[in-house]
């Protein structure tokens, strides 16, 4: 750990796409959040930017009409800015009429500033109303991104959880999201109002002098040159802060979710050496970023006035020799300065932009990632399944050239309690994550009554299995709560005969609350024993056929082990129960043993015949060989 570089760093906590598949490599223990490469997941080359925008924009204009709305009130501001700009010039003129009586003057400039008066309302008005409109049609589009992203994440495969970090994942909703909502809210209209305001603005300078005007023009491939070098630059650096970003989120998520961990081996020096590396790497990207995003503004602010004052002098000249008016030139060169404004205004958001458009491409990756391949058209949905589970000659691996099962067969008749035994990394787990169809097999066939799994449909494969992991995961909510997840349809009554069953009631009630007790920060306020006391009620609530007990009890003591196996045994009735176990003491009373190495059942039986043999199984129980 101590030895990571920066660039295993962001092996191990960039995101989709913001890194290069990597090899094959062990596949991380269900039940946890991955933390090894996305492989499998990256999706190759950066998106084109012109895409990225046009799947942006199909979400905002899922509101059609208010989008016209917008659009109308941008016209009706636009309008007002530039006929109150103009009407500048009618006044200037008539006051510096000198051969027109004062009186009258002082009238027409009174009448004057009260149409000015109105027509800046007006367009106060519709700027009001073009705000208003924009900020609902980017937040309910937000709202659509964030529902789409969820929904993608609920038909990912487990695949994809075992390889991503939850920290990275989350930055997805939160930087990227809220990024691409700044842009929504602000940027999107800056530009349909900015190009409004060019073309109304170029409108009014040739009709005012076409010449001036030729001055402000010859500038344009100067502004569009200098925006083209900025923005390619400013784009690369944006991705690249996104992605440091993703990974810096994904690595406080696990170090504060394992803090204890790094106190008990004292590891904070390195966490600190570790963050600092991602925390630079994130630092130097955002300079980059922001500098060449920030730079923008002052360039092209810098440039406009040299047109400025360019068409100040010339038109300077022509009044003196008669060619041109006073009030002409007023608003000629404010015109001129409005003219590069909306320029200039786009470019100092370009950081914004940038920002937002590396986030949605990070999103849009999510979304493209293949979901869980659909049920078949035809697939089986029993009302209930019984259990008698097959496994006929299965084989599998996580990764290419890399097998981790071999040649697999077993069966498991209603009511039997099957055991796996073996080594870590034998395959004991895997045999489970493909019973539930995590993962598929590569050969062989798996049936439950008959039925090959793959011929059943995902939702009720798994509605007929329970399982209980060696991790626990308890939701925000109370103790009644949690245990209904089980079967959400559940009354009190069968929740609390499931606690019963499980041996939770007796602490539950204990509880401040009892069973309206919320659980904090995933069950904070209980003990790794009680949370696993809970998760066993869960299972024990659900009607499924098929049980699957992943070291269900090794988190518990001797005591409550006892306590959890009499309601186990009443739990296992009639159920089809695979046990995952490293304390062999409790599997000694299952059907059917399974003895697993390197893949493969090397033997089975009951523990009884198991003994008899003498082999793997028999050093193990014995102490003569320990279990690693």
């Amino acid at each position: 750990m101590a030895g990571r570089t920066l660039d295993n760093l962001r092996s191990r906590y960039g995101g989709v796409g913001d890194r290069p598949a990597q090899g094959a490599a062990q596949p991380p223990r269900h039940g946890g959040p991955g933390r090894g490469p996305g492989r499998g997941f990256a999706t190759g080359k950066p998106q084109d930017a012109r895409r990225v925008i046009g799947r942006l924009l199909s979400y905002v204009f899922h509101y059609k009409k208010r989008l016209i709305c917008v659009l109308f009130c941008m016209l009706f501001s636009t309008g007002a800015s530039l006929a109150g700009s103009y009407m500048v010039r009618p006044l200037i003129n008539a006051i510096a009429d000198s051969a027109t009586p004062a009186a009258d003057r002082i009238a027409y400039m009174l009448a004057t500033i009260g149409v000015l008066a109105g027509v800046y309302l007006i367009g106060v008005a519709a700027t009001y109303l073009q705000s208003r409109l924009m900020i609902s049609v980017s937040q309910n589009s937000i709202e659509k991104i964030r529902n789409d992203l969820f929904d993608k994440l609920q038909g990912l495969p487990v695949r994809f959880y075992d390889n991503e970090s939850n920290g990275e994942i989350m930055s997805r909703f939160t930087n990227d999201v809220d990024n691409i909502g700044t842009m929504l809210d602000t940027s999107i209209t800056s530009l349909f109002s900015g190009l409004l305001t060019l073309v109304g603005t170029l409108a009014i300078m040739i009709y005012t002098n076409f010449w001036l005007t030729l001055i402000t023009l010859a500038f344009i491939p100067i502004f569009a040159k200098g925006g083209g070098v900025l923005m390619k630059h400013s784009r690369k650096y944006y991705v690249a802060q996104q992605a440091a970003l993703g990974a810096l989120n994904g690595y406080i998520e696990e170090n504060v979710a394992g803090q204890k961990v790094v106190k008990v081996f004292n590891h904070e020096d390195v966490c600190e050496e570790e963050f600092g590396l991602l925390n630079d790497d994130l630092r130097g990207k955002q300079q980059k970023a922001q500098f060449f995003g920030g730079v923008m503004g002052p360039i092209m602010g810098n440039t406009s006035q040299i047109t400025y004052s360019l068409t100040a002098g010339v038109g300077g000249v022509l009044c003196a020799l008669g060619r041109f008016d006073v009030g002409g030139l007023a608003i000629f060169v404010n015109f001129s300065r409005q003219f590069s404004r909306p320029i200039s205004e786009l470019s100092q958001q370009m950081s914004t932009i940038f920002a937002a458009l590396a986030g949605a491409e990070r999103v849009f990756r999510i979304m493209d990632l293949d979901p869980e391949a659909p049920d078949a058209p035809d697939a089986a949905d029993p009302e209930r399944l019984e259990g008698h589970v097959v496994l006929d000659d299965v084989t599998f691996g996580y990764n290419p050239g890399k097998t981790v099962l071999k040649h697999i067969s077993l069966y498991a008749r209603p009511g039997q309690k099957i055991a796996f035994v073996g080594s870590t990394g034998a395959g004991k787990t895997t045999i489970t994550n493909l019973l539930n169809r995590f993962y598929d097999i590569e050969s062989g066939t798996i049936t439950i009554d008959g039925i090959d799994i793959r011929s059943l449909k995902r939702d009720t494969l798994r509605r007929n299995i329970a399982m209980v992991l060696q991790d626990t995961h308890l939701f925000s909510g109370t103790v009644m709560e949690n245990i209904r997840y089980g079967r959400l349809d559940a009354t009190d009554e069968e929740v609390i005969a499931a606690a019963r069953t499980a041996s939770a009631d007796g602490f539950i009630r204990r509880l401040s609350d009892g069973y309206n007790t919320v659980i904090e920060g995933d069950g904070a306020n209980l003990s790794q024993g009680q949370r696993q006391l809970l998760n066993i009620a869960r299972a024990a609530l659900s009607k499924a056929p098929i049980l699957v007990l992943d070291e269900a009890t090794s988190s518990v003591d001797t005591r409550t082990e006892r306590l959890i196996e009499k309601g186990m045994d009443r739990l296992m009735e009639n159920r089809t129960t695979f046990v995952i176990a490293h304390r062999l003491s409790t599997v000694r009373n299952a059907n059917a043993i399974m003895v697993l190495e390197n893949g493969e059942i090397i033997e089975r039986g009951d523990h009884d015949d198991l003994l008899r043999q003498k082999g793997r199984y028999y050093e193990l129980y014995t102490g003569k060989k320990e279990l690693s």
